[in-house]
């Protein structure tokens, strides 16, 4: 099977359900960026390889594929039959971020990204995460079927967050507090 078809060319692509829409269209651009969050957290998932965080990146991973096979389904829906994000699946994230803020400190003030490769990809996957959101909020506007998403998404940035937090402490490097100067 070839893996070009030609059939974009035009600047269209399909929609789940049949339904041609430019590559530009809000619907392309949400599934798009979660997509790209996806390949996001597959880097920091190869770069972390650490139990639990890989089997959580995984279940993350392919809760993203659901995110974004209903992002590309068009609104008169489709017959296909598709995944549906686990009805657990936002309180799965918001028991591990739990179970990691117990391990680190109180967060006094803001930290700047970074410190170590690994804690530097899950903040890069964090603000990707919070675009997809963005993404969604605003295709949501004109088709209400994404709440579900919308939730998930807003989660996983703040898991990523912790997650980029716990990997700086397990890595031995210490968190970079944003001191910022005030001019007076």
């Amino acid at each position: 099977m070839k893996i070009y078809t030609k059939t974009g060319d035009n600047g269209t692509t399909g929609l789940i359900g049949g339904v041609r829409v430019s590559k530009s269209d809000p619907q392309i651009e949400a599934y798009g960026t979660v997509d790209e969050l996806n390949s996001h957290v597959g880097l920091l998932r190869d770069t972390f390889p650490s139990e639990p965080v890989t089997a959580q990146l995984f279940t993350v991973q392919n809760n993203l594929f659901v995110v974004g096979s209903t992002l590309a389904t068009a609104q008169k829906g489709t017959k296909m039959a598709l995944p549906e994000l686990p009805s657990d699946a936002v309180l799965s994230l918001e028991q591990w971020i739990d179970e990691m803020n117990a391990q680190l400190p109180d967060l006094q003030h803001f930290i700047l990204p970074g410190g170590c490769v690994a804690s530097s990809y899950a903040q890069i996957a964090r603000c990707v995460c919070r675009r997809a959101e963005r993404r969604v909020i605003e295709l949501q506007l004109q088709d209400p079927r994404f709440e579900n998403e919308i939730k998930y998404l807003n989660r996983l940035s703040d898991y990523l967050f912790v997650l980029a937090r716990l990997i700086l402490q397990e890595s031995g490097k210490e968190e970079v507090k944003w001191l910022p100067k005030i001019h007076e």
